[in-house]
């Protein structure tokens, strides 16, 4: 014991603790410049700002900082088609080298939805229903049924839509409503002697509408052809008609 504390006083113990010191900090330089080398430390750039760029534009900023890219595409009804609406990450993001940056673009078509089962929906819970599949309601038209503001027809570009039928994303879809008056009854019209303009505007006045249109004999004007009969006829039995029934009507151009 005594030989061993006498050694830790000696000028060889203490040389030796110094070159174990250093070497241990000597190391740990080694292995702090080595990973700050590995690592690129402080070596990098800021993410550039890419929305609303063209994707070429978009492209060619990333290739010439060094950065990968990939793409994927969404449809935005109201933006034009090929410009960059989100990017990952977010612009001045500090990134390394060679970083992919995932880019969002707008398509230029869009994608194709299943119409939704509507009728007899309620015009507010229709609405609803067509906008969560990223359809818009255009016109809305009223006819007589008993119920009112309640979804009888839907039309697309002036033809009836029927449940699953596909149509394009961000499509208007009109609504054909029922006017909650379709239990009450007009006066029938007498429409003899009537052209079918006249007629048209008689039969809208009293809420009823055209039904089957015939020709009787050689039609050489239609335009100045006149309602020779109609059914239902204006007689006694019948004085009253429901709202929107459809009337028939035969014309002729015989004097």
């Amino acid at each position: 014991m005594g030989n061993f504390t006498e050694y830790l006083k000696t000028k060889s113990f203490r040389r030796n603790i110094i070159a174990a010191i250093c070497t241990f900090f000597g190391l740990l330089l080694i292995a702090f410049f080595s990973l700050r080398y590995y690592t690129k430390h402080g070596e990098g750039l800021n993410v550039p700002n890419l929305k609303g760029l063209k994707i070429e534009d978009a492209i060619s900023k990333l290739e010439g900082l060094g950065l990968r890219y990939e793409i994927d595409s969404v449809y935005i009804q109201d933006q034009p088609p090929g410009i960059v609406t989100d990017q990952d990450p977010d612009p001045e993001t500090f990134v390394k080298d060679n970083r992919t940056i995932y880019l969002t673009i707008n398509t230029n078509q869009a994608p194709n939805v299943r119409f939704p089962d509507i009728e007899m929906k309620s015009l507010r819970e229709a609405k609803s229903i067509i906008e969560s599949y990223g359809l818009k309601l255009g016109d809305t038209t009223y006819k007589p049924d008993v119920a009112r503001d309640v979804v009888l027809e839907a039309l697309f570009g002036g033809q009836q839509i029927r449940p699953g039928e596909s149509l394009p994303k961000g499509s208007r879809v009109s609504f054909v409503l029922g006017d909650g008056r379709g239990s009450e009854e007009v006066e029938l019209p007498n429409l003899t002697g009537l052209t079918i303009d006249e007629a048209k505007f008689s039969l809208k006045g009293a809420m009823l509408t055209i039904g089957t249109i015939t020709y009787e004999g050689d039609i050489t004007d239609t335009a100045n052809a006149v309602i020779i009969s109609q059914y239902p006829l204006p007689a006694d039995s019948v004085i009253k008609v429901r709202i929107g029934t459809p009337i028939n009507l035969t014309l002729s151009n015989k004097p």
